[in-house]
């Protein structure tokens, strides 16, 4: 709770303090926010939903990281729209209106044998706490990172710490393996190398070719699946999914699923429904906040 003072009245203001604002590599930035009660409930592979004002957009992000005995949950975003951009430019000290989680139900973490992790974009912050929950369990953790070039690779010393090897690629071949994560994975199940469970959070195309690479030899395949939200309590069904003949909700049966179950063609196109409207609205509020 925020107290501010408004022409000699105060006015008590609910709000979340921004505690760390900073930007991990161009377009992609880390955020920390103190709220005591969903860092002391948080589990990986869950989300938060943040708003950044009054007229904004609820935004779904997946924890980052939380701190119970400081108060702090932790979210990696991509800078991609308007509601992000404003969040790009909150600053250590200003509030945010709205936090709510954590949503959405925690990855199924166990002792399953050797794991791989792999991530890119906005998902090497997301997949973390997932890699840190897998290896506390007893599991030999392998991360396979991607960027589409050197300079947007982030958090490989963060990987380092807590998994037995960290992989990296980038599309360009720029001081790393060129190709994706996918073609790594699928280049260790070629020469023999066993895997008993693959967790893969990124971008929709990214989270389906590692899929596709896994398939073929069966080895389970988890995906977190972050299509449009509103409400995160599956009452506007705008994050329907198709799992094998199944309809699913991302925000309340997800959000992570079997990779190898997800219409990922249907899932494609309903996530570029909005496309035009959210271009439009980006620039409508970048003419309007800078001329």
């Amino acid at each position: 709770m925020e107290q501010t003072l408004n022409k000699g009245a105060m006015v008590l203001r609910a709000g979340y303090e921004v505690v760390e604002k900073t930007q991990l590599v161009p377009n992609v930035h880390f955020l920390k926010v103190r709220a005591p009660m969903i860092a002391q409930k948080a589990r990986a592979g869950q989300f938060i939903i943040i708003k950044t004002d009054v007229e904004g957009e609820r935004i779904p992000l997946s924890l980052a990281g939380w701190d119970a005995s400081e108060g702090t949950v932790s979210v990696v975003f991509l800078d991609i729209g308007t509601s992000t951009r404003k969040l790009a430019k909150l600053k250590p000290g200003d509030t945010i209106v709205s936090c709510a989680g954590p949503l959405g139900n925690p990855s199924e973490i166990s002792k399953f044998g050797t794991v791989a992790c792999v991530a890119g974009c906005y998902g090497i912050g997301a997949l973390i706490p997932v890699a840190m929950a897998l290896k506390n369990a007893g599991n030999t953790v392998i991360a396979i990172i991607e960027a589409r070039s050197n300079f947007l690779l982030f958090w490989e010393n963060e990987y380092k710490k807590v998994c037995d090897k960290v992989l990296t690629a980038t599309f360009d071949g720029s001081g790393r393996r060129r190709g994706h994560a996918s073609d790594v994975l699928r280049e260790l199940l070629e020469s023999g190398q066993k895997f008993d469970r693959v967790y893969c959070v990124g971008c929709t195309y990214m989270m389906k070719i590692t899929s596709d690479a896994t398939k073929p030899s069966g080895v389970p395949t988890r995906v977190q699946l972050n299509p449009i939200m509103v409400d995160g309590t599956g009452m506007c069904g705008v994050c329907r999914v198709m799992v094998g003949d199944r309809k699913k909700f991302a925000c309340i049966d997800g959000p992570e699923f079997d990779g190898h179950q997800v219409d990922w063609e249907n899932l494609i196109k309903r996530r570029g429904a909005y496309l035009q409207e959210e271009l439009r609205a980006l620039s409508a509020w970048e003419c309007k906040n800078y001329g």
